[in-house]
């Protein structure tokens, strides 16, 4: 390999964890022209993201930590970062040049940066791990609405304790928070919010020790007093079900380090005077590291020190080795600056005089405007989205039909809609047919439509060959309205037939093209909000080629020969949501043997009730057809990746 291939290959700094601390120091670094890539295996943003409204973090008045951590990407991405949604899998720290194992290939860097970040902990009372998803919850922001009208039991005494108490008074009729010690041990104009709330009652000096559910939920919970030891038996008011939140701190996520770096009797990543770990040219920042406050201010002060000395050390590794990754250059930042610079320049020379410096605005203000601009009434994507969605519609190897399964609700006014944007959009990579309770077609779109679907006519799809049916089995298109225009289902059955729904499907290359086949995507509902990029990257993944998959489980995801449905409890709201219907689907997108669908339980509550769900998202398998019927089923609550949705499945 030559020096110059090698150099092309090479990143300055490569930074494990996309939260704050982690988007900061992309920020630092591309700005400072190195070559830095920003490595996240789940949602950009980190565990801040779930906070619905962050008010302490200075110059900012009132926002929430998605879009607090979206400007940091933005930022970071404008000056000239790079992103990679991948699992760090193994680290090689010895020698100049360092090596990181990711689930989508190696990287070689001279410095590592580990933000990685925490997890909230659990705390192992009877009854935690028995009902978690089922009453008890760890995300107010995810799980809130389920509980709307009844009563909660926070456990905590921090910040997320006492800011998310707050935030659940949306919902809750009443809020009791458990604190192990005396007082909150969060900054007191926090816990002040939450103490004067008619709707919350504090408990100090108080554990819980164990729940017991019921007909319908959480029934009953055992609180011990510390300073006693007394045992009571405590109930909601109204007599019936309740929800639990905890908000017991964070584990460290240092299990990638573990053996590598120093870590503390408790998990945390040792640090030094400027954030240097015990290898060098390997820093931490953010929540894994041993320090006496977590909040976003301080990982953002953690990424922005350990950037600069990680400049400092790509630098010297640089001269010591020869050896040069290629830095930034045209970034965003930079041609707006130049596209600056040329405005003044020539505005000088019209007049003869030299003109005021003009404020400085971010590109990515700069962006937000013009796309407000240009927005036309009705118009549902922003230009930077339809930019996104302009990739992956390039990158499709075939059309896809999606096929509108409706009722006379509004809901299914708002799909078609929606639907109809993206086909527009799409440069007839999309088409779509709507089809009515009656199985009868009543509206065709876009350039590819199969030439065979005709208005009028029933819609016939079937399911794809090698799998469930053999491609010979229908899919039922049809079903019955109640007097509100709202469609029937039955919420026990296998895979239920809730509409609104929009399912993927292709043109039957076998016959005339008046018969579709699903590709085992779909959902229920309008996928906005958080499930809009697992809805897009699904027509990807439907249309080929796909998201890049390792080997090892693709060869699992193939080798699935039972029928198996999954079906996915989701909220728009819900951040953890869109990589398990991602996972499912593309799983199914690789065998016909597997659908994966999702249904937006907020206008489906028979299946939260159903499944006794009370918290997303909410996975329902089903293995060799309906558990009455010689199946098997299996509900998990949780977000998982490929890996542990194959496990789930068996594979």
């Amino acid at each position: 390999m030559t020096q110059q291939s090698t150099q092309n290959d090479l990143y300055d700094v490569v930074v494990i964890g996309g939260g704050p601390a982690g988007l900061t120091a992309g920020l630092y670094l591309a700005r400072a022209r190195y070559r830095v890539l920003v490595l996240e295996k789940d949602d950009f943003g980190g565990q801040i993201t779930i906070t619905n409204e962050v008010v302490n973090y200075p110059g900012v008045g009132r926002t929430t930590g998605r879009a607090l951590t979206a400007t940091m990407r933005e930022q970071a991405k404008d000056f000239g970062a790079e992103f990679l949604s991948a699992e760090a899998t193994g680290l090689d720290v010895d020698g100049d040049v360092k090596t990181v194992h990711t689930t989508r290939g190696d990287l070689k860097t001279f410095g590592i940066l580990i933000a990685t970040g925490a997890s909230p902990r659990k705390l192992g009372f009877e009854g935690e791990a028995e009902y978690a998803g089922r009453g008890v919850a760890y995300c107010a922001t995810c799980d809130g609405e389920f509980f709307t009208g009844k009563e909660v039991l926070v456990v905590g005494g921090g910040f997320a304790a006492a800011e998310e108490s707050v935030f659940l008074t949306k919902y809750a009729s009443k809020v009791t928070v458990l604190v192990r010690e005396d007082d909150f041990t969060c900054d007191a104009s926090v816990a002040a919010e939450a103490k004067r709330n008619p709707k919350i009652d504090v408990r100090y000096g108080v554990e819980l020790k164990g729940v017991t559910a019921g007909q319908g939920g959480l029934r009953e919970a055992t609180i011990l007093t510390r300073a006693t030891g007394a045992i009571e038996t405590w109930k909601p008011a109204d007599g019936g079900t309740f929800g639990v939140f905890v908000f017991a701190g964070y584990v460290p996520a240092t299990s990638l380090v573990k053996g590598v770096v120093e870590l503390d009797d408790h998990g945390y990543v040792v640090t030094h005077g400027y954030l240097e770990t015990s290898v060098p040219g390997v820093y931490a920042a953010g929540d894994l590291r041993v320090k006496n406050l977590r909040q976003v201010v301080t990982a953002t002060a953690d990424g922005a020190i350990a950037a600069v000395e990680l400049e400092r050390y790509a630098k010297s590794m640089s001269e010591k080795t020869g050896l040069v990754p290629p830095r930034p250059t045209a970034s965003a930042y930079e041609q707006e600056e130049a596209a600056a610079a040329t405005s003044a320049a020539s505005g000088a020379g019209a007049a003869g005089t030299s003109p005021a410096p003009a404020p400085v605005k971010r590109s990515a203000d700069a962006a937000a405007a013009k796309a407000a601009s240009q927005r036309k009434p009705g118009e549902r994507f922003s230009a930077a989205v339809k930019q996104q969605l302009g990739v992956v519609f390039g990158r499709m190897t075939r059309p896809v039909t999606l096929a509108l399964e409706l009722d006379d609700t509004p809901l299914s006014a708002e799909l078609q809609g929606f639907v109809g944007e993206m086909v527009a959009l799409s440069g007839g990579r999309l088409n779509s047919v709507a089809v009515d309770a009656a199985g009868l077609v009543t509206a065709i779109d876009g350039s590819s439509a199969p030439a065979g679907l005709v208005v009028g006519e029933p819609l016939e799809i079937v399911a794809a060959a090698g799998g469930a049916g053999d491609g010979d089995a229908a899919l039922p298109t049809y079903g019955t309205l109640d007097d509100t225009g709202r469609a029937e289902f039955d919420p026990a059955g296998l895979m239920p037939v809730a509409r609104p729904c929009v399912r993927l499907c292709v043109a039957d290359d076998g016959t005339d093209g008046g018969r579709l086949v699903f590709t085992g995507l779909a959902f229920h509902g309008v996928p906005s909000g958080h499930e809009f990029n697992s809805f897009v990257l699904g027509l990807y993944n439907a249309a080929g080629p796909g998201q890049p998959l390792d080997a090892d489980l693709r060869e699992r995801a193939e080798a699935i020969s039972t029928p198996t449905d999954v079906m996915i409890l989701v909220s728009l709201t819900c951040t953890m949501c869109p990589e398990t219907v991602l996972a499912s689907q593309r799983i199914a997108s690789l065998n016909p043997n597997v659908r994966a669908e999702a249904y937006d339980v907020s206008h489906f509550p028979e299946l939260r009730d159903q499944y006794g769900a009370m918290s997303v998202p909410c996975i329902v398998i089903n293995r060799g057809g309906a558990a009455g019927d010689g199946g098997e089923q299996k509900v998990e609550f949780g977000k998982k990746n490929i890996a542990q949705m194959l496990d789930l499945l068996g594979a």
